[in-house]
């Protein structure tokens, strides 16, 4: 299965692997009070909806290490 910002974040938060991505870029996300909301919806939908945590910046580098797995 190959990852990007479109999967659901829930699914990269399942991954051992995504997970340690997002938190690089993004730390404290996976213990976020208000997470479970959003493991539904892809990484980029929910970046949309983060009040400006998540940035296009911090998002297209999730994006790159996410590519660089494969």
């Amino acid at each position: 299965m190959s990852f990007s910002i479109e999967s659901k974040l829930g699914d990269l938060l399942d991954n051992e692997t995504t997970k340690a991505i997002l938190e690089k870029h993004l730390p404290g996300i996976s213990t976020h009070p208000q997470i479970g909301m959003g493991k539904g919806f892809a990484l980029s939908m929910v970046a949309k909806f983060s009040g400006g945590l998540i940035t296009e910046d911090l998002l297209q580098k999730v994006a790159a290490d996410l590519a660089a797995l494969g």
